[in-house]
């Protein structure tokens, strides 16, 4: 072997051991971020804005991975644990789905019974009234077909109505009859809203949405106690300004 043989030897060895270096090297920045990032798991994240105290289903949401060791430990691994809650707060597109943002839906104390009724859009919710909710149940009716002497009045029917859940909007028939639900007076849309009442309550309230012009809620404060009507209170007519 002469000197220029030799010499290309050493630079093959030479670079082989460079690449094993290399090699090696490699290795060990992988392996040293595998150890600071950890093993990845399961997360979810939002696939589109979702509404306050809407009903959460598996398809609202869409699975990722992602290292542990950078998701929360308050974040959803299991979507059982949320299917048939509610959103307690908006939820936005992309955003990582975390355990505090749901919530159990209302349920029956003892004693009640669910009853849901449509309310004209416009005039009974404007978006403010939801799930949990405590309202006054408000139903006016006129002074046709009740004999002589009656008078247009404003009752309250239900005063701290208990709120389980409102639907979507919906357009209503107006070629009915009966009350907000399908009256012909110029609604054309409505939401079906579902309340917690018992028996005398739902009566009331049953009666309200077949008979009255118009039934209306008034969405009361969250915080503080719930004033009761005063005696006398819960009927207005407007004779009653008249004579004052």
């Amino acid at each position: 072997m002469n000197a220029r043989q030799r010499r290309g030897v050493i630079l093959l060895v030479l670079s082989v051991l460079c690449a094993l270096g290399a090699f090696a090297g490699v290795v060990v920045v992988i392996s040293d971020v595998q150890a600071k990032v950890g093993p990845e798991v399961t997360a979810y994240r939002v696939k589109a804005d979702v509404a306050a105290y809407t009903p959460l289903q598996p398809d609202r949401f869409e699975k990722i991975t992602m290292p542990e060791r950078w998701l929360s430990a308050n974040a959803v691994r299991d979507l059982s644990a949320v299917t048939g809650k509610i959103a307690v707060t908006d939820l936005k597109k992309g955003s990582l789905l975390q355990k505090d943002m749901v919530a159990d839906r209302p349920a029956l104390e003892s004693g009640e019974q669910e009853i849901a009724i449509m309310i004209d859009a416009s005039t009974g919710v404007a978006g403010k009234i939801t799930a949990g909710a405590r309202v006054n149940i408000y139903a006016t009716f006129d002074d046709e077909g009740r004999g002589k002497g009656a008078v247009a009045e404003s009752r309250l029917i239900v005063p701290g109505a208990r709120v389980l859940d409102v639907g979507k909007l919906t357009p209503i028939d107006q070629r009915g009859s009966g009350g907000d639900s399908a009256r012909a007076y110029g609604a054309r849309e409505a939401v079906p809203i579902t309340f917690a009442l018992t028996t005398a309550d739902a009566q009331r309230v049953a009666y309200a949405e077949s008979f009255a012009k118009h039934v209306r809620l008034a969405l009361l404060p969250k915080d503080g106690p719930q004033a009761s009507p005063k005696p006398g209170d819960s009927t207005y007519t407007l004779d009653e300004d008249k004579t004052k």
